[in-house]
């Protein structure tokens, strides 16, 4: 499985690469996350509880960073168990870059996963659509993180003009939801093997 996407964060770039080096704002805003802890320079262990479908499971995994360049970007290893419900592994890269307008920061992910098991067996479109709500609920978590320790960042993006009305959408998945998705599996395969 391969996925990339963005999303406009409204802090600026150091406190969002802050926030997503933090194991405390990560557990709190990964679904089902219990566990994110330092095991090493660059290296976590994380633990979280999810379902897909009739697969139900505690997964427990490894993460590494690496090519580390703060606050830009870092390429995240991951690989975690499930028990029999299956396995998860791969990469992602991640950057974080001023936006090309107004302020805040984007980030950016391109990512490759793999994963064996029970989950595997469920179908693409059911993983698919567990990953795009925990991806929604993740932000959504982020988003209230970040305005609660940067309620300066969200007022200013609040008084800026509201964005142009969207071109009409092709027939198909929009990207912006693969992208929803990628960042989902990712954070969860990055918590799930740590």
């Amino acid at each position: 499985m391969e996925m990339q996407g963005s999303r406009r964060l409204a802090v600026p770039q150091q406190q969002a690469w802050d926030a997503l080096n933090d194991p405390e704002v990560l557990k709190a805003c990964i679904p089902g996350c219990d566990k994110v802890e330092g095991t090493g320079e660059n290296q976590y262990a994380v633990g979280m509880a999810v379902k897909i479908g009739p697969v139900a499971a505690r997964f427990n995994g490894k993460i590494l960073l690496t090519d580390v360049l703060p606050p830009n970007s870092y390429t995240l290893n991951f690989e975690g168990q499930g028990g029999p419900a299956g396995f998860g592994k791969g990469s992602a890269k991640v950057s974080l870059a001023p936006p090309s307008e107004g302020a805040g920061c984007e980030l950016t992910y391109s990512a490759t996963a793999q994963v064996g098991g029970k989950i595997a067996q469920v179908g693409q479109r059911l993983v698919d659509g567990v990953a795009k709500s925990m991806a929604e609920e993740f932000f959504k978590r982020f988003d209230a993180e970040m305005e609660r320790r940067y309620p300066q960042a969200y007022a200013a993006e609040a008084a800026l003009p509201p964005d142009p009305p969207p071109a009409p959408k092709k027939s198909g998945v929009p990207a912006w939801q693969w992208g929803l998705v990628a960042v989902v599996i990712i954070v969860l395969l990055f918590f799930l093997l740590r």
